[in-house]
C-alpha cells in the first residue's frame, strides 16, 4: 500500500502531525494524528466496530488540504 503525502496542519509541537495521506492504490484517505482518549466523547460515537481507532484532526488541517483530498 504506497501512500502519497498529501500534508499536514504543522499545529502539533513535533510536527508532523496531524497528517493526511492517500492510498494510491485505492484513494483512500489515511490520518496520522493523536488518539482520541476522552471515555466521554468516545462514549457518544456511533456504531463503533471492533478494532476502530479514533484520531482528533484539527480542522484547520482540511482547510489547509481539502483540494488535495477530494480530487483522486
Amino acid at each position: 500500500m504506497p501512500l502519497e503525502f498529501l500534508g499536514s496542519s504543522n499545529t502539533s509541537q513535533g510536527g508532523g502531525c496531524p497528517s493526511f495521506y492517500r492510498d494510491t492504490e485505492t484513494g483512500d484517505i489515511v490520518v496520522q494524528g493523536n488518539k482520541l482518549t476522552d471515555e466521554s466523547k468516545i462514549a457518544q460515537l456511533l456504531q463503533v466496530k471492533p478494532g476502530e481507532e479514533f484520531v482528533v484532526v484539527p480542522a484547520v488541517l482540511f482547510e489547509y488540504h481539502a483540494a488535495k483530498v477530494t480530487s483522486a
